[in-house]
């Protein structure tokens, strides 16, 4: 990505310097086989959100590939036994390779209208900044599909042939967004270009159709459902925080709103049928000048350097910088987050706190602001499941992606109630506003606890060593620093969540971590540091390919305060050492930095990469799994002597890769109709590592249809897979 400013990904990555301890300092001198492996849970195994949210259709077992006759007919509630389609080869082409008898069709890509009022977007003629209210912004990443009934026009479950895609688009690249890259004239951003990158933030609702016979797949470009959400749309605040001096602006001195949504990443979605997007680097939107920390208290200088925004912090993008004219100054001021004015009501200092936050979109109600569900906690949100069970409260599980943060649970005061279905942001205002935050301690002998975050409670108050508590809207804003003090367990990055719909299992990406080792000691959970080398030129170090950890409430209970976890997937070369490659990959299935990730109600595990590890020898991909639960391995050592519990290995027929991506992307996002018919992924930010504009390292999407194409600018987009007979996907 091209860099405008002194900004740098490290400003975000790597903000916990607190003393919390690892598990190195709590794994005894010698730890029993028999004590590491992991028992389930016994008992019923409770519902999950996956298997109550959307159909039931089933996987194919149809094992034929060819491309012609009448699918073999499946129990539509039945999870395949193994899987048979054709693996993937890993390659370094410019297009989304999949599996023999599949295609490919590019759907929604950056720039295109989603009105008809608007033109089709043309390479060579850029559109202005303010079409991109009705366009598409870039980096498409998180997504669901929510299935639409014809007559009520409101979710239903069932429904495959019309629905809304909703997707985040989680932040730019420039050299490809304006005709000729990123510009500055006297040192400021042009006020076209602002415009242009903070509407390409944020949400796409689009409507879309499908073919019940072919599967062919359509935008409806007049629908009346289709809408951006932006960097500028107004955001309502509700839940601990809402109206606490610390969400106070010039814009809205109560903290009862903000304006816009930036840097989405993953994204959840609640049983009653709304969209939940999260707000992950926010913090390297803002500046900071070098003489502010005089003007603020030194527990202000706390939280601003826990969150990465230290004294000197430049932006990211320099929307600070422009000048406006055909919109207000005070658009481009917001992000420049000085003590300018006496009192927090006339500046924005804080509007870094008005970002972070878990943020509930109704896609079938384009008449209310969106919510920023503040109970959840203030961190870099990457991704939310739900785990919903009739007369039980709500479990939102929430990990923050930075090296060495944690993992979050919300657990709603409220039981699921399912005559809450299309109940909309009310719903929301039942289910996420009151409820307890908690945060995981990960314990060496495959135990863990919920650690609760409540004003008042485990030494969050006035007094704690960390921070001086004074509310939970205080525990909330600064959960960081509310986690810090609880001793929560540092983890490599987490990532995407997702609840298994057999039993219940959560299942948590841990991507990678180059500190994994040295400012990070191994622990049982993060249990890996090595070295590999890059190209032949590069030796790489830490936890290189990221992991997969997994955990099952006690009881199977969603307000359980303990669990049993272990590793189900070890991200790794085929070629690599035993001790390194713990999960036994082959070259059917070797990963690297496992990011987006999602259960599919039949129990499908859908594991997505963002690598940069491994790219040497292949595109990132996305792999389909058939997982087994906790318990079912062993305990291992890894290759630098740490001990730890590793899930059963997996073969070719239980982890298989289904597709890889175009040059120099990441594939991210993951949605399927409830017929199990046509699947959605992301394609992020293809040729991001381009030198400009004029020499684009990829020309992906274009090279879909035109593999010869050798100029066309890339761009994110939307990808619809279906089976060229019009079969169930994945088998």
């Amino acid at each position: 990505m091209t860099e405008l400013s002194p900004y740098h990904e490290d400003q975000e990555l790597d903000n916990n310097t607190s003393d919390n301890i690892h598990f190195r300092d709590i794994l005894e001198q010698h730890i029993s086989r028999r004590s590491l492996i992991s028992k389930t849970a016994s008992g019923a195994v409770a519902l999950t959100l996956a298997s109550t949210l959307t159909g039931c259709n089933d996987n194919d077992n149809n094992n034929s590939n060819n491309n012609g006759g009448t699918p073999t007919p499946v129990d539509p509630n039945q999870k395949p036994e193994k899987l048979s389609f054709s693996p993937v080869s890993k390659n370094l082409d410019d297009i989304v390779t999949v599996p023999e008898g599949y295609q490919a069709t590019v759907l929604y890509a950056l720039g295109d209208s989603i009105n008809p009022t608007y033109a089709e977007w043309d390479d060579n003629n850029i559109p202005s900044g303010p079409s991109f209210q009705f366009r598409s912004g870039d980096c498409h990443d998180g997504m669901h599909y929510f299935g639409m009934n014809a007559s009520t026009q409101r979710f239903d479950e069932s429904i495959s042939d019309r629905g809304l895609l909703v997707m985040n688009h989680e932040y730019i690249n420039p050299t490809f967004l304006h005709p000729k890259g990123p510009t500055k004239v006297d040192g400021r951003r042009p006020e076209d270009e602002v415009i242009r990158e903070v509407n390409a933030h944020g949400v796409s609702v689009i409507e879309i159709k499908k073919d019940k016979t072919s599967q062919k797949v359509e935008v409806v470009k007049n629908s009346i459902f289709n809408r951006r959400i932006t960097g500028s749309t107004v955001m309502d605040f509700a839940g601990a925080a809402a109206g606490s001096a610390l969400l106070a602006t010039a814009y809205s001195p109560a903290g009862r709103q903000t304006r816009g949504t930036h840097n989405n990443c993953g994204n959840g979605y609640t049983p009653w049928g709304t969209y939940l997007t999260t707000e992950e680097n926010f913090i390297g939107y803002f500046a900071r000048s070098t003489t502010d920390d005089a003007l603020r208290s030194p527990e202000e200088i706390i939280a601003l350097k826990r969150y990465g925004l230290k004294a000197g912090s430049g932006s990211r993008y320099g929307w600070e910088s422009a000048i406006g004219g055909v919109e207000s100054q005070d658009l481009y001021d917001r992000w420049n987050a000085d003590a300018k004015a006496d009192m927090a009501t006339k500046d924005y200092r804080n509007g870094p706190n008005t970002f972070g936050w878990m943020v509930e979109i109704d896609p079938f109600d384009g008449r209310q602001n969106p919510v920023k569900r503040t109970s959840l906690g203030r961190f870099a949100h990457e991704d939310s499941a739900c785990r919903a069970v009739v007369g039980q409260q709500l479990a939102f599980y929430m990990g923050d992606d930075s090296r060495g943060e944690y993992i979050y649970k919300f657990v709603s005061d409220a039981k699921w109630d399912a005559n809450d279905i299309n109940g909309g942001y009310a719903a929301g205002d039942k289910y996420m506003n009151a409820g307890k935050l908690y945060v995981a301690k990960f314990n060496n002998d495959g135990s863990g606890q919920w650690i609760e975050l409540s004003f008042g409670k485990n030494g969050l108050n006035q007094t704690n060593a960390v921070y001086p508590f004074n509310s939970q809207a205080d525990v909330v804003t600064f959960a960081r620093l509310a986690a810090d003090s609880v001793g929560a367990t540092k983890m490599d990055r987490p990532e995407w969540c997702t609840v298994n719909p057999e039993n219940g299992e959560v299942y948590v990406t841990l991507t990678n971590n180059s500190n994994r080792g040295s400012s990070y000691p191994t622990d049982a959970a993060n249990p890996r540091t090595y070295e590999d080398l890059y190209n032949n030129t590069k030796t790489q170090k830490g936890n290189v390919n990221g992991h997969i950890i997994r955990f099952r409430e006690t009881a199977d209970l969603t307000t359980a305060e303990s669990f049993k976890w272990d590793i189900y997937l070890f991200g790794a070369e085929a070629s690599m050492a035993a001790n390194i490659n713990l999960s036994g990959l082959t070259d059917n299935n070797d990963l690297s930095s496992p990011d987006g990730m999602w259960f599919d109600p039949r129990g499908v595990l859908w594991i997505q990469t963002d690598d940069g590890a491994y790219t040497d020898v292949t595109n990132c991909m996305m792999l389909a799994a058939l997982p087994g639960q906790i318990g079912d391995g062993a305990a291992a050592t890894t290759s630098n002597g740490t001990e730890t519990l590793v899930g059963k290995k997996v073969t070719d027929e239980t982890l298989r890769r289904f597709l890889t991506g175009p040059k120099q992307c990441e594939i991210t996002g993951i949605a399927m109709t409830p017929d199990y018919k046509a699947i959605f992924i992301n394609v992020q930010h293809p040729g991001e590592d381009s030198d400009d504009y004029a020499t684009p390292a990829s020309n992906w999407p274009a090279t879909q249809t035109n593999p010869n194409n050798t100029t066309a600018r890339p761009r994110s987009a939307t990808v619809v897979i279906t089976r060229t007979d019009g079969g169930v996907i994945a088998g």
